[in-house]
Formats: C-alpha cells, sequence, structure tokens
C-alpha cells in the first residue's frame, strides 16, 4: 500500500505544471553581440526559468532587415522539434503602433514578436493555425512600464520564455487575431514561363558569396536539366540586368574547378549559383532581397 500511495504521488507530482515538459527557446535580433542587449534578454528568460534552453539562431541579421530575419526563421524552423518558441527582434518601428503577436503554426511552433513581415515565409510554408496580439498589462516585464525602445527585452523575451516553460498557455498571450492577419511582405514567387523560371535571390549564403534563389527542386526539374548541363542564369536589380552566366548544373562544388562557377541545389533544395571555393557575390556586386530577381533556364 506504501508503495502504491508513493507511486501515486509521484505521478501526481509529474503531472503537476511544475514538471510539465519544457521547450527551447531561440532568439534572433540584428542587435549583434557588441553590446549587452542580447545578455539582457537571456537574463530575462533564465529570470523566468532558469532551467529553460536558451538558444540562439543569430544576433546578425542586416540592421533593420525584416525579410532577411523572415527568411532565416524560414531556413531554420522546421529543424527544431514541435512546440520551439522562436523570439525575433527586428523591429524598426519598436514603441509604434505595429502589434507584438505571437504566431503558432499548424505544426506546433510559435513565433514570438512584431507583426512587420518577418513571419511572412513562415505563414505561407507552415499555415497559421492561431495568431495571438500580446497583451502588455499582463504578459510584459515588471518594472519595464516606462521603457518604449526595447521590447526585445521587455516584452517578447519575457512572453517567449513565459510561454516556452509553461508559465503561461498559448491562449493566455493576449486576444485572438484573425489567422489570415498576419503582415506579409510581398514578393516574386518562383513561377516558370515555357523554358524560363523566374524567381527572386531572397538572401545570399553570406559567409561564401553564393547566391541563394526561392526556385524549389520541383520546378527547376521541369525544365529537364541533368547534371553536367549548362544552365543559363540572369540576375537582375530592380529590371537592370546586373550578370549573365553561363555554367554547368552540379551536385557539389568539386563539380566544376576552383574559381568556375556552377548551378547547384542548395541545402534548402532551392537553385543556387556559385564559384567553387570563390565568392560570387563579390565578384559580380551581386545582393540580395525582394528587388533582385533571376532568371534561369537551360543553355542552348
Amino acid at each position: 500500500m506504501k508503495k502504491l500511495l508513493t507511486a501515486l504521488a509521484l505521478s501526481a507530482a509529474l503531472a503537476s505544471p511544475a514538471f510539465a515538459a519544457k521547450n527551447a527557446l531561440v532568439l534572433q535580433t540584428d542587435f549583434g553581440t557588441s553590446d549587452g542587449a542580447v545578455s539582457a534578454m537571456r537574463g530575462v528568460a533564465y529570470g523566468v526559468d532558469a532551467s529553460l534552453t536558451v538558444a540562439d539562431l543569430t544576433h546578425n541579421i542586416p540592421d533593420y532587415d525584416i525579410w532577411v530575419g523572415g527568411y532565416r526563421l524560414f531556413q531554420t524552423a522546421n529543424y527544431w522539434p514541435e512546440g520551439t518558441v522562436f523570439v525575433s527582434v527586428i523591429d524598426p518601428g519598436v514603441g509604434t503602433a505595429r502589434k507584438s503577436v505571437v504566431l503558432k503554426t499548424k505544426a506546433g511552433r510559435y513565433f514570438v514578436g512584431p507583426d512587420n513581415g518577418q513571419f511572412t515565409l513562415i505563414a505561407e510554408r507552415d499555415g497559421v493555425a492561431e495568431l495571438r496580439e500580446i497583451d502588455e498589462k499582463v504578459n510584459r516585464l515588471a518594472g519595464s512600464g516606462e521603457s518604449y525602445t526595447f521590447h526585445g527585452r521587455d516584452v517578447y523575451a519575457y512572453v517567449g520564455a513565459r510561454l516556452a516553460s509553461g508559465a503561461i498557455s498559448y491562449e493566455q498571450v493576449g486576444p485572438l487575431l484573425a489567422s489570415d492577419s498576419v503582415v506579409k511582405i510581398q514578393y516574386q514567387k518562383a513561377v516558370r514561363n515555357g523554358d524560363t523560371i523566374r524567381g527572386i535571390i531572397p538572401v545570399l549564403d553570406v559567409k561564401y558569396g553564393n547566391v541563394w534563389t526561392n526556385i524549389p527542386k520541383s520546378l527547376f526539374a521541369e525544365l529537364n536539366i541533368g547534371v553536367h548541363d549548362k544552365v543559363q542564369v540572369r540576375i537582375l536589380h530592380k529590371g537592370k540586368e546586373i550578370n549573365k552566366v553561363v555554367a554547368p548544373f552540379e551536385h557539389t562544388f568539386g563539380g566544376v574547378a576552383k574559381g568556375k562557377p556552377l548551378v547547384y541545389l542548395n541545402s534548402l533544395l532551392e537553385v543556387a549559383v556559385a564559384i567553387s571555393q570563390g565568392n560570387y557575390a563579390a565578384k559580380y556586386k551581386v545582393d540580395s532581397g525582394v528587388d533582385w530577381e533571376i532568371e534561369i533556364s537551360k543553355a542552348k
């Protein structure tokens, strides 16, 4: 009987909120790490629950670049478990009327931050299960009411940590918003027109200067381009041609000699252009964003 009572007590304890499973908290900002901003956000999270797993996506998003921040979420999120909470603070409108939200995807991940377009790609790919506006009257770091320019610390890190730790439920974040009301950035989707596919350069592989596109493997396959076949690439900025090259389609960078261009599928299985052991973007002065377009076709 004593063993039975002990087992029942342990079972009840494990079922209590104090023993609830915790989810990871992943932070992304454009703050850099040369000052104390990121550390302050981490401190707030650990103040909520010292046992939380707090990880960094990146803090090197280009200043105020909402689009790149959104793409890095898109690039990374699906490799984290269901229930993970992402806090993304690229917030040039901090303190203005833009909404502070938590978006829940149909895959069961959460995205905390300003609703300024940074959740565009996540919403499109993963779907929005629910969207809630953060009620800052109850979900804000105590004593921060007179701070208007650091919502990353005072609101987003705090709410993200409480959600990840189980201190609050998703329903306690704040009022429900229409799921289709997420602010979205307009951009050119990848489309095929005859023998040509048109898309954009959403980001660069910044370390190596490889040029990534939003053209998926499935659409590229419609051109019937095989390994070693020649591909014509045109890169345009605001309609003006910046670069034009013919390069082979290869599975690996070693498929061409050092210093030679190639077309390949990147780690997200989307078309990319590179120079083997070189920097394509730097050589041809190519950048990224919604106004950088790319066209690919099978070379004649």
